[in-house]
């Protein structure tokens, strides 16, 4: 079954082009095209897609306050797709729920492969932004604490966007096994899904 878009950006140029290069891919279907926050919101509700893929700085209601009401009131995954590395973007996307965070000079075939990821309930941060929400200097294992060493493992895994298919073959495990570490992580850790793990592990605070 073809993964249901919403695209959300308030350049029509982008929103048209991209709605051209995912239709014409079979594993995509646009399923509404929005030039501002609010009525990406609206479109999630009211079609239900499985991704919305939406810019930041937009009109009405920036992509940060959008993918926190989309992600409140519906059951669609968000992919922030955008120019803008700024650390304040990054970080509230991600805490508000947004499932991915990439940059539009990415190749179609990256985009496309990002929001498959996302839909599959996974997380993707481009290298060039997770280097601005990393912070080198905080003591990891301070993080880590109350966790097995496995399950350590799996949230340093998780957080350099690896998909549980990857975890279980880097860490010789099932994809089972690594369901199952992550249900215990969220558990000892008071989270309530996976993005939140990699920006747990990430974040200064």
């Amino acid at each position: 079954m073809a993964i249901r878009l919403v695209i959300a950006d308030d350049d029509r140029l982008i929103t048209e082009s991209m709605k051209i290069i995912l239709d014409m891919d079979p594993e995509f279907t646009v399923v509404g095209v929005a030039g501002n926050g609010e009525e990406a919101v609206s479109l999630c509700r009211s079609q239900t897609p499985d991704v919305a893929l939406l810019d930041i700085r937009m009109p009405v209601l920036d992509g940060v306050e959008a993918t926190r009401r989309i992600t409140q009131s519906t059951q669609t995954r968000v992919l922030i797709l955008t120019t803008f590395d700024e650390d304040e973007y990054i970080k509230k996307a991600f805490e508000y729920g947004a499932g991915g965070y990439i940059l539009k000079n990415n190749p179609p075939e990256q985009i496309k492969n990002a929001v498959k990821a996302v839909a599959g309930g996974n997380t993707v941060v481009q290298a060039a932004v997770m280097e601005k929400i990393k912070n080198p200097e905080k003591r990891k294992t301070e993080k880590l604490a109350g966790l097995t060493e496995r399950e350590g493992e799996v949230v340093a895994a998780i957080a350099e966007g690896l998909t549980n298919k990857e975890i279980a073959g880097k860490l010789f495990i099932s994809e089972g096994t690594v369901k199952n570490n992550i249900t215990a992580i969220l558990g000892k850790l008071g989270l309530s899904h996976r993005t939140q793990i990699a920006i747990y592990y990430l974040s200064d605070d």
